[in-house]
């Protein structure tokens, strides 16, 4: 807890600012505070620490922007929850091995798994996939967690004519990926993927805990086989304020 105790020091060519600031990570980090606990209002820090307002407001202010503190007008600076850092835009790594490389615990929920008709899809849908009139799709819908908090909904959709054996499969402990390598015609072998930010519907709203506009981050998946078929289009809608994600850019030559 922060107390006073630990030490700024003043000899050393680091920023008061960034040593307060590492202090408070530190605290965070080691369990001295818990998700939502109210911290010591910059006054109080100030005084403990003998440093000025300014000092403790940056550091306070660039916790807030990454996302280890957040503000309540009127009520104080409580300790937020760490975004999970994703590698989903960048690379096709299972939810699963994701969440567990981070050092949590995934779950998947099997929101639905049956058979739609194309004629009541949408026409991006349609299209992505190339199906015409009578076609039907498998629709798979999850929920995915992370030491059970609600993570993200994936609704998937593929050609029912190539991969109707999905629905034998328990998606609460199968993979989708792995399940589709199995056959050289459904394996994935590469991936399109648009990202937007949009508001949290009703639905969202009630599987993902969060509130009704709270911010999305919606993105749009087509997968395609070795044969240039598209295979997979999938929606996966992330909460906004649990996950983060990465990507790496070579830039061109000048």
């Amino acid at each position: 807890m922060l107390d006073g105790t630990q030490k700024i020091d003043r000899s050393v060519p680091i920023p008061l600012y960034y040593q307060l600031k590492e202090l408070i990570l530190s605290e965070i980090k080691g369990g001295a505070y818990s998700t939502d606990e109210l911290i010591p209002t910059e006054n109080d820090i100030s005084e403990m620490y003998q440093l000025s307002r300014t000092t403790v407001r940056q550091a306070i202010s660039e916790l807030v922007q990454e996302g280890w503190l957040y503000r309540i007008k009127s009520k104080g600076t409580f300790v937020g929850r760490p975004k999970i850092p994703q590698s989903f835009i960048r690379k096709a790594e299972s939810y699963n091995n994701t969440i567990l490389r981070l050092g949590m615990t995934p779950s998947t929920e099997v929101l639905a798994l049956e058979t739609r008709r194309a004629d009541r899809l949408s026409h991006d849908i349609v299209n992505a996939l190339k199906l015409s009139e009578g076609d039907q799709v498998v629709y798979l819908c999850r929920l995915r967690s992370a030491d059970k908090i609600p993570i993200v909904t994936a609704s998937t959709y593929l050609p029912y004519n190539k991969c109707a054996f999905l629905l034998e499969h328990n998606f609460n402990e199968e993979q989708l990926y792995s399940i589709l390598s199995s056959n050289d015609s459904t394996r994935i072998f590469r991936i399109n993927r648009t990202v937007e930010a949009v508001a949290a519907t009703t639905a969202d709203a009630q599987l993902l805990r969060i509130k009704r506009g709270s911010p999305i981050q919606l993105f749009t998946s087509l997968g395609y086989n070795a044969y240039d078929v598209p295979i997979e289009y999938t929606i996966s809608r992330y909460r906004g304020d649990m996950n983060k994600f990465e990507i790496t850019v070579f830039p061109e030559d000048n």
